[in-house]
């Protein structure tokens, strides 16, 4: 199981690798629920089935239940019209889709580089994610739906103005991978 579920996190680093050498990444809608689903599709096609759709299934991660997908129709629309004007409305916006968790894997890996193009067009900014330590990420993103202080004051420091640079964009794209557990077989 570890042999799939790792050839399929390292195709989809190389399609997260791709969509940004192709230029794809800048056809995405920014902000939007249908651009994270573009973002999601291209990370994961030809390697789920459900790569780009809303999920259908009610899931849970460490006992924390996401929104209901009865409700996800509903919630989607409102999170996309959240403000995205200032640093706390760019987080407390990706907090909530976070909680909405709108796909059936993947949705961390696809979300953190929605946020990463809000924060681009809104502040001009990206997040250096190799700023970000894993453990105290993880922890800021379970207590963020009581609270995303935390998690606000763990990324505004690793925000940076490097926006194109290649580097900070390919390192943060593996670190997102090793948030979600992923370590290439020569680390």
């Amino acid at each position: 199981m570890r042999s799939k579920q790792n050839h399929i996190d390292e195709q989809s680093l190389q399609n997260a690798y791709a969509l940004f050498e192709s230029g794809d990444i800048d056809h995405i809608e920014v902000g939007t629920t249908k651009g994270l689903c573009q973002i999601h599709r291209y990370l994961f096609k030809g390697l789920y089935d459900f790569a780009g759709q809303i999920r259908t299934l009610n899931i849970a991660k460490g006992g924390f239940r996401f929104a209901n997908c009865l409700y996800l129709e509903a919630i989607l629309p409102v999170i996309e019209r959240m403000p995205e004007e200032t640093f706390e409305d760019i987080i407390a916006k990706y907090v909530e889709m976070n909680i909405a968790h709108p796909f059936m894997e993947g949705n961390g890996r696809a979300t953190r580089i929605w946020l990463d193009l809000i924060l681009k067009k809104r502040l001009r900014r990206v997040v250096d994610w190799q700023q970000v330590d894993k453990d105290l990420y993880l922890q800021a993103m379970e207590r963020s739906p009581v609270n995303d202080l935390e998690l606000r004051v763990l990324l505004q420091p690793a925000l940076t103005d490097r926006t194109d640079d290649r580097e900070i964009i390919f390192k943060g794209i593996e670190q997102s991978y090793y948030y979600e557990g992923y370590r290439r077989d020569n680390d």
